[in-house]
């Protein structure tokens, strides 16, 4: 699933192609409206395929942002709405004159909603597992979970947020990757870069928070940010599916130390898997304790 340095580098490569264009046109694909007939929720969440379409036709793109995994477009027409976007487990958006300039075939056949924009070019979203979501919404207040977000990883605020939540009962006796997976207490961290984070600090996956001191949490917070600028950095990394506008992919997959690997990469371990939750948690039981 991309986490937040791919959702990151989507939003780059979106917002200087669309900022203060016009979309002219909307199309859906058959899947997606045969899905709401069935009464399904495939990628367009709480609108129907027609409405969606309606609301889209003939508003400007204002502004292109992410917050945390999500992507934010600031739309007006009448009224400035929002358009949030979140890639799921495949999620590709491309930039194209025509749907046949798609660089793969994958993405090519499981194209599900395009918007033609007054410059004949083609914003098209592209979602192989379809668990992605659009969602249209007057103000973020209109899906409430967006407003439970921890702050951006990046910002002052973010370290003191991350060590109040992390020592809190709510958090503090659950293991530390869970914690530090949970977009309550850190924005955009998914189980790609928990996995690095806590491989760098060497600390045990399943080590309970309050078994972990206030400075090695401080050094485990900077160390994620520190992750999370370097995949930026480094154009996100490409596990399976993740591609950007152009249909290239990261290369932060290359500077991996833990995740996917089968051995420890200091010291040569074979490595061990655990689940937690839900995701599947690779550690050196030499290196991390």
């Amino acid at each position: 699933m991309p986490e937040l340095p791919e959702v990151e580098g989507v939003v780059r490569q979106i917002r200087p192609v669309s900022i203060g264009k016009r979309i002219v046109s909307v199309d859906v694909s058959e899947t997606i409206r045969k899905s709401k007939h069935l009464g399904k929720e495939a990628i367009l969440k709480r609108i129907g395929a027609d409405s969606f379409q309606e609301r889209l036709t003939g508003a400007q793109i204002l502004a292109v942002e992410r917050r945390s995994k999500y992507i934010y477009m600031t739309l007006k027409s009448e009224q400035e709405f929002l358009l949030v976007n979140h890639l799921g487990m495949s999620g590709a958006w491309f930039f194209v004159d025509s749907l046949l300039s798609i660089p793969e075939d994958k993405f090519r056949r499981h194209v599900h909603v395009v918007l033609t924009l007054d410059d004949g070019n083609l914003l098209a979203f592209s979602d192989i597992r379809r668990f992605g979501e659009m969602r249209v919404l007057e103000t973020e207040a209109d899906f409430p979970p967006l407003l439970l977000m921890a702050p951006e990883p990046f910002v002052d605020e973010a370290l003191e947020w991350f060590l109040q939540q992390a020592e809190s009962p709510k958090f503090r006796n659950k293991p530390i990757k869970e914690v530090i997976m949970d977009g309550t207490v850190i924005s955009g961290c998914g189980n790609i870069y928990a996995t690095e984070a806590l491989f760098r600090m060497r600390i045990h996956p399943k080590r309970a928070a309050s078994r972990i001191s206030r400075k090695r949490k401080v050094e485990l917070f900077q160390a994620i940010a520190a992750i999370l600028l370097e995949s930026i950095d480094a154009g996100g990394s490409t596990i399976s599916d993740y591609r950007n506008i152009n249909g290239e992919s990261g290369s932060m997959q290359n500077r991996f130390g833990m995740y996917g690997k089968k051995a420890c990469s200091f010291c040569g371990t074979e490595t061990k898997t655990v689940k937690i939750a839900g995701r599947a948690s690779v550690y050196c039981p030499s290196c991390q304790k």
